[in-house]
C-alpha cells in the first residue's frame, strides 16, 4: 500500500510539473510581447506597453472567484484541463489580432490566456500544497517553481528569436520609413510573425488537456484537512486573517515577480541600452529565480522553515531596490535581475501559509489569492505612469516607489503577519 501511495505521489507531482511548465513558459511570454508590440502597434508613451500585463494579470482578479465555484463542479482534474482549453482559445485570438494588427484584440487574447490560468491556477496550487504534508508544501511548491522557471528561462529566448531578430535594425527601418504604404507593409510583417508560435501553442495546449483529462490524477477532498485551532466556529473565509493578509501580500509579491521579469526591459531601454539587448533580460531574472527555486529545494524546510524564507527574500529584495536606485547602466540592470532570487522563495512560501487550516474554505481561499496575481496587472502599470506625465518622475526612482513599499510589506508578514497565535496548528 505504501509503494503504491508512494507511485501515486510521484505519478501526480510529474503531471504537475509538467502543468508548472507550460503556464510558466506562456506566463513569461509577456516580457517579449511588451516591447514587439509596442513596435508592431506603434504604441506611445509609457503606459501603454504594460496593458499587455495589466490584460493578462487582470483576468486573474476577474475569474479567480467563478474559477472556484467551477471547480466544485469539475472537480480539480476537469479544471485543469478546461483551463488549458480556455488558455488555447486565447493563443489563436492571437491570428486575427496579428491580421489585423490590433492592439485591442491582443489584449483581448491575453486577457482570454489569463482566464484560463485563472482557473488552471487555482485548482493546481492548492493541490500541489495538499497532495503531500503541509510543513514540506513549500519544498514542493520550489519544485514546481522550478518546472516554472525554465520554462520561463526558454520562453522569451524562442519568442524573440522568431519575433525580435534584428531588432534595432527593423526598428530602425520603421522608424526612417518616409513612404506609409512601405511602412505598414513592414509592420504588418512583423506583426504576422506571431501567428505561427501562438498556432503552435494553441495544438500543444488542447493536446496537454486532453491528457489531463484522460490521466489517472486523483481528486483531492479539502474538506478533510486538519483545521487550526479556534477555526471550527469560522463562517467567512475572511475570518482568517494568515488569508487575508495572505492575499495582500500576494498581489505585492506578483507585481514585483512581473516588475522584475517584464519590466526589466522597459526599463533597459529607458537607460538607453538596445533592443537586440533587452529583449533577453526577462532570462536573466528567470535564471536568477531558477537558482533561488533550487536553493528552496534544499533549504526549505530542513535549514528554513516558510516563513524565515519569506523574511530572508523580502530583506534581500529591500536590499537590492536600494541598489538598482543609487546604481545605473548594467549594475542596475544586474541588480533587478538578482531581485529573481529575492522572489524565488516568496510564491512557495506565502501559498502554503496563507491556505494553512482553511479545511472547506480552501478552494475559496485559493481562489482570493489567484486574484492576488492581480498585482502584476497593476504595479507595472503604475511604473509606467510614474515615468510620463503628469508625473515624469526618474527611471530609477519610479522603479524604487514602485518596488520598496511592497518588499517591506512582505517582510512584515514573514515577520508577524503569519505568525499570529490564535493561527497556531492544533497540537
Amino acid at each position: 500500500m505504501e509503494a503504491t501511495a508512494k507511485k501515486n505521489y510521484i505519478y501526480a507531482i510529474t503531471v504537475l510539473g509538467i502543468l508548472f511548465f507550460t503556464f510558466g513558459f506562456v506566463t513569461w511570454l509577456n516580457g517579449t510581447l511588451i516591447p514587439f508590440l509596442k513596435l508592431a502597434c506603434q504604441l506611445k508613451g509609457e503606459v501603454q506597453p504594460f496593458f499587455v500585463t495589466f490584460a493578462f494579470y487582470m483576468a486573474y482578479f476577474f475569474l479567480a472567484i467563478p474559477s472556484s465555484y467551477i471547480l466544485k463542479i469539475t472537480g480539480y482534474k476537469k479544471g485543469m484541463a478546461l483551463g488549458l482549453l480556455v488558455m488555447a482559445v486565447g493563443s489563436l485570438i492571437f491570428i486575427p489580432a496579428a491580421q489585423n494588427r490590433t492592439f485591442g484584440l491582443f489584449l483581448a487574447g491575453l486577457f482570454t490566456q489569463g482566464m484560463g490560468l485563472a482557473l488552471l491556477q487555482t485548482a493546481v496550487n492548492p493541490y500541489v500544497s495538499i497532495v503531500g504534508p503541509l510543513e514540506s508544501a513549500a519544498k514542493r511548491m520550489s519544485i514546481m517553481g522550478i518546472c516554472n522557471k525554465v520554462a520561463g528561462v526558454l520562453s522569451p529566448i524562442i519568442l524573440s528569436v522568431i519575433l525580435l531578430k534584428n531588432a534595432d535594425s527593423l526598428e530602425k527601418a520603421i522608424e526612417t520609413a518616409t513612404d506609409t504604404v512601405q511602412k505598414n507593409l513592414l509592420l504588418q510583417q512583423l506583426s504576422e510573425k506571431i501567428i505561427t508560435p501562438y498556432i503552435v501553442l494553441a495544438v500543444i495546449l488542447t493536446i496537454l488537456a486532453i491528457l489531463i483529462f484522460a490521466s489517472s490524477l486523483p481528486e483531492i477532498k479539502t474538506v478533510e484537512e486538519k483545521p487550526l485551532a479556534g477555526s471550527s466556529s469560522k463562517t467567512s473565509v475572511l475570518q482568517f486573517s494568515n488569508l487575508v493578509l495572505g492575499v495582500v501580500c500576494l498581489f505585492l509579491y506578483v507585481g514585483v515577480e512581473v516588475m522584475a521579469g517584464d519590466a526589466i526591459g522597459s526599463y533597459g531601454k529607458a537607460l538607453g541600452l538596445p533592443l537586440d539587448k533587452t529583449k533577453y533580460f526577462t532570462t536573466f531574472t528567470l535564471v536568477s529565480m531558477l537558482v533561488g527555486y533550487i536553493i528552496g529545494i534544499f533549504a526549505i524546510p530542513r535549514y528554513l522553515s516558510q516563513q524565515a524564507a519569506l523574511k530572508y527574500s523580502a530583506i534581500l529584495g529591500i536590499i537590492l531596490s536600494v541598489l538598482v536606485f543609487v546604481t545605473t547602466g548594467y549594475a542596475s540592470i544586474a541588480c533587478i535581475a538578482l531581485m529573481g532570487l529575492a522572489n524565488a522563495l516568496m510564491w512557495p512560501a506565502i501559498w502554503p501559509i496563507a491556505i494553512k487550516g482553511l479545511g472547506k474554505f480552501t478552494q475559496i481561499g485559493s481562489a482570493l489569492l489567484v486574484m492576488g496575481i492581480a498585482g502584476g496587472a497593476i504595479v507595472p502599470l503604475l511604473y509606467g505612469y510614474l515615468k510620463g506625465a503628469p508625473f515624469n518622475l526618474s527611471n530609477q526612482l519610479s522603479f524604487l516607489i514602485c518596488m520598496l513599499p511592497c518588499y517591506l510589506f512582505i517582510l512584515y508578514y514573514g515577520i508577524k503577519g503569519s505568525a499570529s497565535p490564535k493561527f497556531q496548528p492544533v497540537s
